[in-house]
């Protein structure tokens, strides 16, 4: 088998290269607190969009951590009543795709919610605000910041578990039912969800993405979707003077430390010649999960749509 990677043996045990904070397991219960005391304030506005005959559709926005609306589709079948859910979680800069692809769940008797991330491509505010630069990318954003709370995936990660809570009280959702999917991006944040809202029952991230941030550094593959790292290096630490600093920092928001967290069963689909996100980096989050898990390789396949994938994950979410 062609290999860009470790050998598949190391991966299988391989624990990740970026640097564990010291106080992270601090960092992230103090984030948590500050999620439980931020009013999500839902609103449900009907749309229009599709003439359905069985199924209602919903914008609905909700209050994240900093007091910015976080936008996200909502559908449930008509009469839905302590329903199955799914919470769906889009790729790097993209957003919530559109009402037609999440139809066959909503067949199925489930309630969808996906959610458009903070900045990107969707409806969900960013107001900014953070000390130093921001280029262009989401990872580095709050990066020079002497407060490593600034960091802005720190609130997206908790805008998945805002999402999360906000479904698990409606009254057509039983919250013993809940599940999350999604690739790249979509699949680090399916990991976070789980992580920060154990309630999560079913997770399926996708070839998932901020994992073991050093490891795609020494890799040389700081381009494409990580590409801001080797930018922020060039730009404002070109002789990598602070380099350790940076990676420790980054380790805040790596997901494989995120990943001992979480108490959903677990199926992840893993490309082994991914270039963008790599496999290494993938596995190092898989290796620390401790609960039912399985992996899907796919070895001759990258960052790419992966045949099989989607209808697999529908019959493990009808297992909720």
């Amino acid at each position: 088998m062609p290999l860009i990677d470790k050998p598949l043996e190391e991966l299988r045990v391989y624990q990740g290269r970026n640097p564990r904070p010291a106080d992270f397991d601090a960092f992230w219960d103090e984030a948590l607190r500050e999620l439980d005391a931020t009013d999500p304030r839902p609103e449900f506005r009907p749309n229009n969009t599709l003439k359905l005959r069985d199924a209602e559709c919903f914008d609905l926005t909700f209050t994240g951590v900093g007091g910015e609306r976080i936008y996200s589709k909502f559908l449930r079948p008509s009469g839905a009543k302590s329903a199955p859910a799914v919470l769906q979680f889009h790729g790097y800069s993209h957003h919530s795709g559109d009402w037609t692809q999440k139809l066959a769940y909503v067949s199925q008797g489930m309630c969808v919610a996906a959610m458009d991330c903070r900045g990107q491509g969707g409806r969900s505010e960013d107001r900014g605000g953070v000390v130093g630069n921001t280029l262009r990318g989401h990872i580095i954003r709050g990066l020079d910041h002497d407060d490593p709370r600034r960091l802005l995936y720190r609130q997206i990660f908790l805008d998945t578990a805002q999402l999360a809570r906000v479904v698990m009280r409606l009254p057509e959702v039983d919250p013993a039912r809940v599940g999350a999917m999604g690739p790249s991006q979509g699949g680090a944040l399916t990991l976070a969800c789980a992580a920060l809202e154990p309630r999560i029952r079913r997770a399926v991230p996708v070839y998932p993405f901020l994992c073991d941030y050093q490891r795609t550094w020494e890799m040389d593959l700081a381009k494409d979707a990580y590409q801001e790292l080797r930018d922020y290096f060039r730009s404002f630490d070109p002789c990598h003077e602070r380099e350790q600093d940076v990676f420790n920092r980054l380790g805040y928001i790596d997901v494989q430390f995120l990943a001992p967290r979480i108490r959903a069963e677990v199926l992840m689909h893993v490309g082994l010649m991914d270039p963008i996100c790599p496999p290494s980096t993938q596995f190092a989050a898989y290796n620390k999960i401790s609960s039912l898990k399985q992996m899907v390789l796919y070895p001759d396949f990258s960052h790419e749509h992966l045949p099989g994938e989607a209808d697999r994950t529908l019959n493990f979410m009808l297992g909720l």
